[in-house]
C-alpha cells in the first residue's frame, strides 16, 4: 500500500487525526514490568470479568530490550462491537479511543505512555502479538534484529507513527516465522 492511500486509511481509523512525532528508542528499563502489571490491574479491576485476559505486549515486555517508552497492553474482550462493555470504564481509569478499526480498539493514556488494544478471541493479531513477546524472549538474534531495526527506523522521520509501524512489517513477519515454529515444538498444556 503506498503512502498516500495508507494515509487515507488512517485518516478513517485514528480518533484525532494523525501525528507526527519523533521516534524516541531507549534503553530498556526495569520498572516497564512493574509499571504494566499496576495498569493491568487497574484494567482487570475496571473491566472485571468482561476482560477475557490482559496481557503485556511488545517490546517493554521483553526484557533488555530497547523500545518506545510505551506500554503496550492487550486486552481482550467477549465482543469488540460491544463497546459500552468496555470503552466507558476503561476511560474512566484515564484511557481515550484512538483507534477505531474492525476487529481492533486502541486506548491510550493523555501522556501517552500506555496503549491498550483491545481484540476479541482468537484474533489472529492476538496470537501474532504473544508470539512475537514470547519468541522475543528466547532468541537472542532475533532480539538483536529487532532492536537494531527499530533503532534504524527510529531515525527517520515519519509524517505520521503509524508508517513507523507499518515500516517494520517486514522484518516482525520474519521475526514471526521463526516464533510459530518454535512455539509449534512447545508441549502443549
Amino acid at each position: 500500500m503506498d503512502q498516500a492511500a495508507r494515509d487515507t486509511e488512517l485518516d478513517t481509523i485514528l480518533i484525532g487525526g494523525r501525528e507526527q512525532r519523533a521516534i524516541l528508542i531507549v534503553d530498556y528499563d526495569d520498572t516497564w514490568p512493574s509499571k504494566a502489571a499496576s495498569m493491568a490491574q487497574k484494567i482487570q479491576d475496571s473491566l472485571g470479568p468482561a476482560a477475557l485476559s490482559v496481557e503485556h505486549i511488545g517490546s517493554t515486555s521483553v526484557s533488555g530490550l530497547a523500545a518506545k517508552p510505551v506500554i503496550d497492553m492487550l486486552v481482550v474482550v467477549a465482543d469488540i462491537d460491544d463497546e459500552e462493555a468496555y470503552l466507558v470504564p476503561l476511560e474512566s481509569i484515564g484511557l481515550r479511543l484512538r483507534v477505531r478499526e474492525y476487529g481492533h480498539r486502541m486506548l491510550r493514556t493523555a501522556e501517552l505512555d500506555f496503549h491498550v488494544h483491545v481484540l476479541p478471541p482468537e484474533a489472529a493479531e492476538q496470537i501474532d502479538y504473544l508470539d512475537l513477546r514470547d519468541w522475543l524472549r528466547v532468541s537472542a538474534a532475533d532480539h538483536a534484529l529487532y532492536e537494531s531495526t527499530k533503532r534504524m527506523l527510529a531515525a527517520n522521520t515519519w509524517s505520521d507513527m503509524n508508517h513507523y509501524a507499518d515500516a517494520k512489517s517486514a522484518v516482525i513477519q520474519q521475526i514471526l516465522t521463526h516464533a510459530r515454529n518454535w512455539r509449534a515444538g512447545q508441549p502443549t498444556s
